[in-house]
């Protein structure tokens, strides 16, 4: 492992970063880009022919998002190794990456020598998803996101079908500008399902919304959406 190149497939729909990126990786030895893909579906595609050490892949993108074609990759290759990209690290970001088994999150502004450094610790087989997270604040994270809030008006009775469509993506952590491009509605009409569900479920912030809908889709997974 010692002095090896890197093999690096970079996927993300907005060509403009995407390419920056690759150009910035190109100047380091280190790294070799081997591939490059602009949605899911052509992540997942590209994945098998070039058999990368590394993805650097944006959560966001069309077709499939970016934990979904990670997902379908690892059904088949247990070995894969994801560092995700988004303009986000919230918590519930953190949480989501991390539950889905990949490697890092790391933010689109940071510098290229973290971005590096990211990568080299992927390659190694070490998760990274920013200095503030080791292994147990990790996995802090995971349990006070899993433990079960007693929040009200838990019933799946008291949700419309839009509602329940609308928490499980907030569960896999889009944002209401996502969320709307996938359900063609506006953010503004999003943000006002949000107010909504949080005053229903007598919520707060949206942290704790991310926590409920996680939880609501966990104890709901046999309702359609």
């Amino acid at each position: 492992m010692l002095n090896q190149v890197i093999k690096i497939l970079v996927a993300d729909d907005h060509t403009l970063f995407r390419q920056g990126v690759i150009r910035l990786l190109s100047d380091n030895h280190n790294f070799v880009v081997v591939a490059e893909a602009e949605n899911g579906e052509e992540l997942y595609k590209k994945y098998f022919q070039v058999k990368p050490d590394v993805v650097l892949a944006d959560i966001s993108m069309p077709d499939l998002s970016g934990i979904e074609a990670f997902e379908k990759i690892k059904a088949e290759d247990k070995s894969v190794k994801v560092l995700f990209l988004s303009m986000f690290e919230s918590e519930d970001y953190v949480y989501e990456t991390y539950k889905s088994g990949a490697m890092g999150l790391i933010n689109k502004n940071i510098l290229e020598g973290e971005l590096y450094f990211a990568i080299q610790n992927v390659f190694k087989g070490k998760k990274y998803f920013g200095s503030r997270w080791d292994e147990l604040s990790l996995q802090k994270l995971v349990t006070d996101f899993e433990q079960t809030p007693k929040f009200a008006n838990d019933s799946q009775t008291n949700y419309s079908e839009k509602e329940i469509k609308i928490l499980d993506l907030i569960s896999r952590g889009l944002t209401s500008k996502e969320i709307a491009e996938q359900l063609f509605l506006s953010k503004k009409s999003i943000d006002y399902h949000r107010a909504n569900l949080m005053r229903k479920a007598d919520i707060k912030n949206k942290s704790e919304l991310v926590k409920f809908a996680v939880n609501f889709i966990k104890r709901h997974s046999s309702q359609t959406i």
